[in-house]
C-alpha cells in the first residue's frame, strides 16, 4: 500500500500539525487524526508513541502528566516554540512539493 509509505515520511509533520491546534494526549490524536483525514490515518500505538518521542527528544514537543476530571493522569504532548518553526518551515516545503506534483500529475491545474 503505497499511502503507508507517504505517511511514514509525513507522519511527524502532521503530528505537529494537530498539536499546533492544542495540547492532546495519544487516544485524541488517533481519534482526530482519524476525523481530520475522514478515517484515511488508522494511527496505531506502535507508529505514534515512536513518532511522539523522537519529536519529543528533538525539542518539538513537550508531554505533560496532566490529572483529568476523573483523577486519572493522561499525558498530552505540546508544541513547543521549536515544533512551531519547523511546523512553519515543513508546511513551505510541503506546499512547493505538492504544486510541483500537481504540475506533474495535472498539467490542467497548472
Amino acid at each position: 500500500m503505497y499511502h503507508k509509505e507517504l505517511l511514514k515520511g509525513n507522519t511527524e509533520t502532521l503530528l505537529l500539525c494537530l498539536l499546533s491546534k492544542e495540547p492532546l494526549y495519544g487516544y485524541q490524536i488517533v481519534k482526530e487524526m482519524a476525523r481530520r483525514s475522514s478515517g484515511y490515518f488508522h494511527f496505531k500505538e506502535g507508529t505514534l508513541y515512536p513518532a511522539l518521542h523522537r519529536l519529543e527528544k528533538a525539542g518539538l514537543v513537550e508531554g505533560r502528566w496532566q490529572e483529568t476530571r476523573n483523577g486519572m493522569p493522561r499525558r498530552y504532548y505540546y508544541i513547543t516554540a521549536k515544533g512551531q518553526k519547523v511546523l512553519s518551515e515543513r508546511m513551505e516545503e510541503w506546499r512547493q512539493f505538492s504544486t510541483a506534483v500537481n504540475r506533474v500529475m495535472l498539467p490542467e491545474l497548472g
